[in-house]
């Protein structure tokens, strides 16, 4: 077996610097899987409820707005049990840096937060209807934004797998976002009311399916983590999820059991989804060859030859290059 200095300067230097991670691992929580999840739901049902209640599906946009408030209720404390301590995130509000995605997402989450929750409040208490609409149409049109920014948050990182989807990424999240608002709505709204949602179900599960395939396709090497692995479980899982929910749609017209069942295998397809992103960093960060190959083989395919630099101890010349971003 090849040593670990031996596999540092071989041919091939897949195994990283004397056999060590090039990058750093994310230091998340699994806490921020799940904030991914809820801020999704949240951010898509604002907006599924936005849309109804202006053509006026009171049932649906009243399922939508609680949806959406139980989701940022849920993210507040995610995101505090990753911080540590609540002050973090309000000393990320003390600068707005548009060139940040977590300054963006920190000011977005401000003020989407308590609209969501001003909305829901009151349209359930039926108190201030004006207020209420008004705070539901701020929380619609900043939905978009907070159901897919952590996508660009973490593509904003030197994880290849992340790093390198950054087309893909926000395309992703939105699906996942949309059926996990559509089974939160399926599982909560009436039948005859609930339209809306299936054909958001349906658009979701196949722009989450379709956008991750093509991520994996467009990728290629460094796709491993999200075809092997334990991210790539879940990914296969949670296909298999939005595909059982989507054929469920149709019956969901016709029988509450239906779509009860609906929402459930959509909102766990969305949950593995954003689990399947999250631990395919980890899995690609420990894997030097997804850095180093893909660097070596843009590096010879410019006409400017690589700097090197003389190894201490040794006449040998190590290629050297640009490191990416810092996570």
């Amino acid at each position: 077996m090849t040593g670990p200095q031996d596999r540092s300067h071989g041919p091939d230097a897949g195994s990283g610097y004397y056999g060590h991670p090039v990058v750093k691992a994310p230091v998340w929580k699994p806490a921020i899987a799940l904030y991914f999840f809820t801020g999704g739901v949240a951010g898509a049902s604002s907006t599924l409820a936005l849309a109804a209640g202006l053509t006026d599906n009171r049932r649906l946009a009243r399922s939508a707005l609680v949806a959406s408030a139980a989701g940022i209720a849920v993210s507040g404390p995610l995101l505090v049990a990753d911080l540590g301590r609540p002050a973090r995130f309000l000393n990320m509000l003390r600068v707005a840096k548009p060139s940040s995605p977590m300054s963006v997402g920190s000011w977005i989450l401000s003020a989407f937060a308590p609209a969501s929750m001003l909305a829901a409040v009151c349209d359930v208490t039926g108190r201030l209807p004006r207020l209420g609409r008004a705070a539901a149409a701020v929380a619609g049109a900043l939905g978009p934004a907070v159901a897919t920014y952590t996508a660009v948050l973490v593509a904003d990182t030197a994880i290849p797998a992340w790093h390198d989807a950054y087309r893909e990424l926000p395309l992703v999240f939105a699906g996942s976002a949309a059926t996990s608002a559509a089974g939160a709505a399926l599982a909560f709204t009436p039948v005859a009311d609930a339209g809306p949602a299936r054909r958001l179900a349906v658009i979701g599960a196949v722009l989450d399916v379709g956008a991750f395939r093509a991520m994996e396709h467009r990728l290629g090497e460094v796709s491993g983590p999200y075809e092997n692995g334990r991210a790539g479980r879940l990914a296969r899982a949670a296909e298999a999820c939005l595909a059982a929910g989507a054929m469920l749609v149709p019956a969901a017209g016709r029988r509450r059991s239906a779509a009860v069942a609906a929402g459930a295998l959509l909102c766990t397809g969305s949950l593995l989804t954003r689990f399947s992103v999250f631990r395919a960093g980890f899995e690609s960060a420990a894997d030097p060859a997804a850095t180093i190959r893909p660097q070596r083989r843009r590096m010879e395919g410019t006409e400017r030859p690589p700097v090197t630099t003389p190894t201490p101890g040794s006449t040998r010349a190590r290629p050297t290059s640009e490191s990416t971003v810092d996570p």
